[in-house]
């Protein structure tokens, strides 16, 4: 279990750690991208070990890695503005 959960801690961080190196302008500072890698992955191997419930590190470490993947993906802002215009302008 120890193994599981530090496994999934360093593949959140290498996660996040990516996504804020290749995409600085569409995330917000740091600080935040890379715990909120870190708690994704551990919720997901968490949720992972616990609905499959056998020691198998290769698919717990596939659900923790998607988790952490859709954790990081609420923090992307879009690219550019949109010009889009109010009813009552």
């Amino acid at each position: 279990m120890l193994l599981e959960a530090l496994s999934s801690a360093i593949l959140g961080l290498a996660l996040a750690w990516a996504a804020a190196h290749r995409l600085p302008h569409r995330l917000p500072a740091r600080s935040l991208v890379l715990p909120t890698g870190v708690a994704g992955a551990l919720f997901g191997a968490f949720v992972t070990h616990t609905a499959l419930d056998f020691g198998n590190l290769f698919v717990i470490l596939i659900g923790s890695a998607v988790v952490s993947a859709a954790s990081l993906s609420l923090l992307v802002r879009p690219a550019g503005r949109l010009s889009r215009h109010s009813a009552t302008a």
